[in-house]
Formats: structure tokens, C-alpha cells, sequence
């Protein structure tokens, strides 16, 4: 069996976000092989287009195997410059772009960034008020703002409540505030009063104590906050909370924080702004 890992090169005219999403989605059906992936952004001109040309050609040599070339150039020069027949071309634009063209009977403009002009100033200052929202009422800081949230998810301390918040800002443009669990607030199963009004907006995260346990020793080792038993106790708190007050609940231990923001999208039926 080749154990050598297969080149992967993402390469894109601006940003690489969608590249790299498209490419890491297809990549993601092939567990069992190895790729060592190379990430080429702001690739808009023929002098980089023959450096990016000469890199897949060096590659293709060192590795003795085709490298896979996922592209979304735009520009029908550039695309056609890059071509080399000793690597392996998935084009999102000359894939899609002729279907499109022909279905909409209309010429695509073929103009560099355009995915960014879609969703328009109005979407990109909302993104921009959710991040705002979200530093601030990170940790419980401003529970006064509480009414504004749309959501407020509950957890213990280090199960993924930041992260979350701050994707569901950046990407849909959600309100979202987060709460810690902490000392008193696990002893008993009652939510903490500050949060009874706000019971249809609570979600709860969970995690394995393990996995708790691992994350808490990278910053505070050899604490009693991060050994495991204080872990499963918390954990176990926490659960049981969620139990008594019928909150959704979703366990983090294992999920990227991409599928634990849809996940809750979809359980509170939140609406969003376009990705």
C-alpha cells in the first residue's frame, strides 16, 4: 500500500474560502488517504500563474504521482495558463460555468470577487453587529442584552460556547450570547435567575469529561479546574440541569464547530443571513 501522501493543491484568485470548502468537502469522502494540502490565494496574474505552474510541475516530479489541482480561477486567461497535463484539474467555474450560462441563457461576467458583491453591504454590517454582539456578552459579561439575543447557549466552562457564538455571528449573522455554568449555578438543578425570562432562546452544550479534561489541561495543567474529576462532576451538573429544564442539547465532544452552528440553526429554527 502507497503510503505516500497525494498533493492536494487548493489555489484561488482571492480569498481561498471557497476553494478550500469546496475541496475539503470532496477530500472528506477519502478517510484512508493521506493528502499533504498546499493553499495558493491571490493567484491574479500570469507572473504568479507560471511560479503556481512551476510548482505543481515540481510536485508532480518529487511525488511521482498526478498532484489534484482544485481551482476557482475566474479568468478564462488564467485558467488556461495554469493548465499542465502532468496534474489532475477540478475547475469549479469551467465545470459549472457553461451549464449555468446555458440554463440562464445569459454570459457570465467572469469578473474576480463577485461572490462577495452577492449578499450586498446590508448582510455584511449585520455579520458585523452579531460579532460586536457576541464579544460582548461573551461569558455572561452583559446579561442585560440578553433580550436582543436570539440565542444563549449554556455550558460549562470550556465546552465550546465562544467558538460557536462567534461563527454563528461571522457566518449567519445571529445574535448570539453565551452563558457559563460555574460553582452555585451546578449545585442545584434550577437555571440561574437571570435566565428564567429567556428559557425559549437557551441551548445547551455538553462534552465528554474526557475531552474536558484535555482541553481545560492545556492552559491550566495540574489545576483543579482541569483535573477529571472535577470534569465529570461539572459535566454530570450540567446534565442533569438540562434534563430537569428541557433544554436542547447538543454534545460538542466530536463535532466542528461548523456542524454544531447548524445543528442549532435548525433545532431553534433561527433565521439567518446567506453565507
Amino acid at each position: 500500500m502507497n503510503t505516500q501522501k497525494r498533493i492536494i493543491f487548493f489555489i484561488s484568485d482571492s480569498t481561498g474560502i471557497t476553494v478550500e470548502k469546496w475541496g475539503h468537502s470532496l477530500l472528506s469522502q477519502f478517510p484512508d488517504i493521506d493528502f499533504q494540502i498546499i493553499s495558493l490565494r491571490y493567484v491574479d496574474s500570469l507572473e504568479k500563474i507560471a511560479k503556481t505552474r512551476k510548482q505543481i510541475e515540481v510536485a508532480a516530479k518529487n511525488s511521482g504521482m498526478p498532484p489534484l489541482v482544485f481551482s476557482t480561477l475566474i479568468e478564462l486567461p488564467l485558467r488556461a495558463a495554469l493548465k499542465t497535463e502532468v496534474a489532475v484539474f477540478l475547475d469549479m467555474f469551467e465545470n459549472f460555468l457553461d451549464l449555468l450560462e446555458e440554463s440562464l441563457q445569459q454570459k457570465a461576467t467572469h469578473v474576480r470577487g463577485s461572490t462577495h458583491r452577492i449578499t450586498g453591504q446590508g448582510t455584511y454590517m449585520v455579520r458585523m453587529d452579531a460579532v460586536n454582539f457576541a464579544l460582548r456578552n461573551d461569558d455572561g459579561l452583559r446579561t442585560q442584552d440578553y433580550a436582543q439575543a436570539e440565542v444563549i447557549l449554556l455550558g460549562v466552562s470550556r465546552s465550546g460556547k465562544t467558538p460557536v457564538c462567534l461563527y454563528l455571528a461571522m457566518q449567519y449573522g445571529i445574535f448570539a450570547a453565551n452563558y457559563p455554568l460555574v460553582g452555585e449555578d451546578l449545585q442545584f438543578s434550577l437555571l440561574p435567575a437571570l435566565l428564567q425570562g429567556f428559557r425559549q432562546k437557551l441551548f445547551a452544550l455538553t462534552i465528554e469529561p474526557q475531552r474536558l479534561q484535555k482541553i481545560r489541561s492545556q492552559r491550566h495543567s495540574g489545576r483543579h479546574y482541569a483535573q477529571i474529576g472535577q470534569c465529570r462532576q461539572e459535566v454530570a451538573q450540567a446534565e442533569e440541569l438540562f434534563a430537569v429544564n428541557h433544554l436542547p442539547v447538543l454534545d460538542t465532544s466530536s463535532v466542528s464547530v461548523e456542524e454544531i452552528a447548524t445543528q442549532i440553526l435548525m433545532q431553534m429554527q433561527l433565521k439567518y443571513v446567506t453565507p
